[in-house]
């Protein structure tokens, strides 16, 4: 494997579709939220007070943070293992510890059977990119293939 070929292997694994919508949505719903603490009127039969205000400011940076935790999946390859970044866990892999990939069946992202017995989804590739998300489930087979020891009878 060349240079050029080894590094467009080991560039990280990330959603197209899923963090293109996450990141529209947050704004999108921070507009909204922000729009709607600063023009709600003051006085009326319901008078906004700072207080609601601010409620609707920390929900919109909450609903924001929640929806751009989507927005940093990624899986990166090393020379050592891959590093899985999902929602909420990231989990460092040894290459020796993948023991299969599987990306079928109508699963949303590829699942990786570990050595231990316990399955981990890698949700950096989904189904929801096509076509580029099958090339990117054989890309990860490929590296975990090219680097993964190999028992030999000596």
């Amino acid at each position: 494997m060349t240079d050029a070929s080894g590094e467009a292997l080991s560039r990280p694994f990330r959603p197209l579709r899923a963090r293109r919508v996450a990141i529209t949505f947050a704004v999108a719903q921070a507009v909204v939220l922000l729009g709607l603490a600063v023009l709600m009127p003051g006085d009326g039969a319901i008078p906004w007070r700072w207080y609601d205000r601010l409620g609707v400011v920390l929900l919109a940076g909450a609903i924001a943070y929640v929806l751009l935790l989507f927005a940093r999946l990624r899986a990166t390859p090393g020379p050592d293992g891959l590093v899985v970044r999902n929602v909420v866990r990231v989990t460092e892999l040894e290459w020796a510890q993948i023991v299969a990939i599987r990306f079928g069946g109508g699963d949303p992202w590829v699942t990786l059977d570990l050595a231990d017995g316990d399955v981990l989804a890698v949700m950096a590739i989904q189904r929801a990119d096509g076509e580029r998300g099958v090339a990117e489930a054989r890309r990860l087979a490929t590296l975990v293939a090219a680097r993964t020891p190999t028992d030999t009878d000596d």
